[in-house]
């Protein structure tokens, strides 16, 4: 009786005609569940592996298959449903099925390949900087073109597709497919299930409920790659107001505008504003040129100066020792626009996308505006093409001139800027991402020779690339062989700075330049926990100032860099920062924010509060020995002044306070 029943039911869900329909289901739930174990075989030892929670991984893992695999058989289901009975079988009938079948084949093993290359690189599922690579692809297909045996995967991707076809064969679905004789009425039930299934998926269900973990990687895994994509497509934007928690917005600007009560606030009718003077009294205010190198995901254990067993940072480590060398510093973010958007706005990161990467991201008080007032020129070098998440509106939107590797792509009408190309001539070595280090800094020096006839000084803002995979770099700089791994582009990265510096030491204007270096981010922000805040731990080093070197042990954040600067020039200017001095720090303000696209965290001794959406924050201890994080009961003064610290930020972005007035 029970088997009746069986195949009563399997017949009413999937009649003859569907029978295709259901092998593609079946495939891929099991191959995306194939790669789920992959994925959690290959981080075996940092996810979560008790039975409950691998249950719990599996469980949520196969919801989301099902919705993602409802949306793709949408288009089929609907084809089936509106052919009548005479045109089952005909050539016409095979020849869309046949093709149909075999690119949602080559779309999912596609994907899969996609996501194993994503998840070697960041060990998340697809987010916003997937969706963002879609926007760059010259860049990113050059760069898997560099890094990837394409020629071998994509042949590999078209034998696992025929592979396939002929398991669909051997199931026999596609004769059921094509002699059925299934009735109108037969195939409603089947059709309206799959899309009301897309329905309710696509209206009802977030990604974010996928994270039913403390440890990241059991979340990660329990999503499905596609549905995170077209998650994060929807979503590279959050509101603050709507998906964090907030206390009143003027109760908010009043305890941030209390962390510097020192200054004289300009606006003081103005309840939700930072506007304020920074008054420094120490002695004659300073002109030098800043040169700041802004390097490519260095992260701070490269350094031998921090513990690393490999010697290849030998100039960092020696700048380190004859320069203000900061060894408790964290970067804001996990991408390049993260960390630019810190040190040039000082800001703690807002929900999505940076804002270098928004709307409204022009004409914003930078630290280049104080340069400007100071009577400085302001420079944006980058060796690839600051098309490239919209660097080059940002900068030139805010008053820097460019010199890039320009292919074409122009800056938003309105802006007014000079761009200066990078010419053939000028460049020795190139892969995806740019020209190599050395390259853009010998455009740099002849930049600055340049300066040094007009007689104004120069703040330059200087990106690398050579960090970055594919890590290739001109042959017989060093003795790791190009293109082998990230130690030899950190290696070659550390070259090419001791040159640019030795090269420089030959110019006049030379001894009247400061150079900062620091990392936009860290090589890897994968972990087990939320924010993983060893994966946010970066260099940064100040040279040539005048000030005795040191190591400053301060806990600090990219956004306190520039005030430390202006800091140490004695500079009074106008701040719309959130960065303080380091050098000024008491013990009591020592802090630093670090986030990605949804999770928000304030680190402070030893202690980090993290905010996400759905309302939702969790409060830990971080040990830093083991880089481990221990739930702690929420500390209701250490929340009130994160969702400040973060509602301030955004709400400045949101109504324009962050402009220049």
């Amino acid at each position: 009786m029970a088997s009746i029943l069986q195949k009563k039911i399997k017949i009413l869900f999937f009649p003859a005609r569907y029978q295709l329909l259901k092998t593609y289901i079946i495939l891929f739930l099991i191959i995306s569940t194939g790669v789920r174990l992959s994925f959690l075989c290959w981080n075996f030892s940092e996810a979560d592996t008790a039975i409950s929670a691998l249950f719990t991984l599996f469980g949520v893992g196969l919801f989301f298959d099902i919705g993602t695999i409802a949306f793709f058989a949408v288009p089929y289901a609907l084809y089936l449903f509106i052919s009548p009975a005479k045109f089952y079988g005909s050539i016409l009938d095979k020849t869309i099925t046949y093709i149909g079948y075999a690119l949602g084949l080559f779309i999912f093993m596609l994907s899969f390949f996609a996501e194993f290359a994503f998840w070697e690189e960041f060990r998340r599922r697809f987010n916003f900087i997937a969706v963002d690579y879609l926007i760059y692809t010259y860049e990113v297909l050059n760069n898997i073109n560099e890094s990837y045996p394409i020629p071998f995967l994509v042949g590999f991707i078209f034998l696992l597709i025929l592979i396939l076809i002929w398991i669909t064969k051997k199931t026999k679905a596609f004769y059921y497919t094509f002699h059925s004789t299934t009735a109108f009425k037969e195939k409603l039930l089947p059709t309206f299930t799959v899309i009301i299934t897309a329905i309710l998926y696509g209206c009802f269900i977030d990604n974010a409920a996928a994270e039913l973990s403390t440890n990241r990687y059991n979340n990660e895994l329990a999503k499905a790659g596609i549905y995170s994509f077209f998650a994060a497509f929807r979503n590279n934007e959050l509101s603050f107001p709507a998906f964090y928690n907030t206390i009143d917005i003027d109760e908010a600007f009043t305890h941030v505008k209390n962390q510097y009560s020192t200054d004289q606030f300009l606006e003081k009718d103005n309840t939700r504003s930072i506007k304020r003077t920074i008054i420094n009294h120490d002695s004659v205010q300073k002109k030098p040129n800043i040169i700041l190198i802004c390097v490519e995901s260095l992260s701070a254990k490269y350094l031998k100066s921090f513990g690393a067993a490999q010697n290849i940072t030998p100039t960092l480590d020696s700048l380190a020792a004859h320069g203000l060398f900061f060894t408790h510093l964290f970067a804001t973010g996990t991408r390049t626009v993260r960390g630019m958007e810190a040190i040039t706005l000082s800001i703690p990161p807002t929900p999505g996308r940076s804002i270098v990467k928004r709307k409204k991201n022009k004409n914003l008080f930078t630290v280049g505006e104080v340069f400007k007032q100071k009577g400085y020129d302001r420079n944006f070098f980058y060796g690839g093409d600051g098309y490239f998440d919209n660097m080059n509106n940002y900068f030139g939107g805010n008053g820097f001139d460019i010199f890039d590797r320009g292919r074409g792509f122009i800056i938003e009408p309105g802006i007014k800027v000079k761009r200066t190309n990078i010419h053939d001539h000028e460049v020795s070595f190139e892969n995806a991402w740019g020209v190599c280090d050395e390259d853009i800094y010998k455009k740099v020096i002849q930049q600055a020779d340049k300066a040094r006839l007009t007689g104004k000084p120069f703040f330059d803002f200087v990106m690398t690339t050579s960090n970055h995979r594919p890590y290739t770099y001109p042959a017989g700089k060093i003795a790791i062989p190009s293109g082998t791994g990230r130690s030899g582009a950190i290696q070659y990265t550390d070259y090419a700075i001791g040159q640019l510096l030795n090269r420089s030491k030959t110019r006049p204007w030379y001894k009247n330049t400061i150079w900062v270096i620091i990392a936009d981010h860290c090589a890897s922000s994968a972990g087990a926990w939320e924010l993983d805040i060893a994966d946010y731990h970066i260099p940064a080093i100040i040279i040539n100032a005048p000030y005795t070197p040191k190591k400053i042990d301060t806990c600090c954040s990219q956004i306190d860099i520039m005030p430390t600067l202006f800091g140490i020039l004695d500079w009074s200017y106008t701040s719309n920062f959130f960065g303080k001095n380091i050098l000024k720090m008491t013990k009591d303000e020592e802090r630093a924010f670090v986030g990605n696209y949804r999770k928000l965290g304030l680190f402070k001794n030893n202690q980090v509060m993290v905010l996400s959406d759905q309302n939702k924050a969790r409060f830990y201890h971080w040990h830093k020995a083991t880089n481990a994080l221990t739930t702690l009961p929420i500390d209701k003064a250490f929340l009130k002044s994160t969702i400040a610290y973060y509602q301030v930020a955004d709400a400045l972005y949101q109504h324009g306070g962050l402009k220049i007035q």
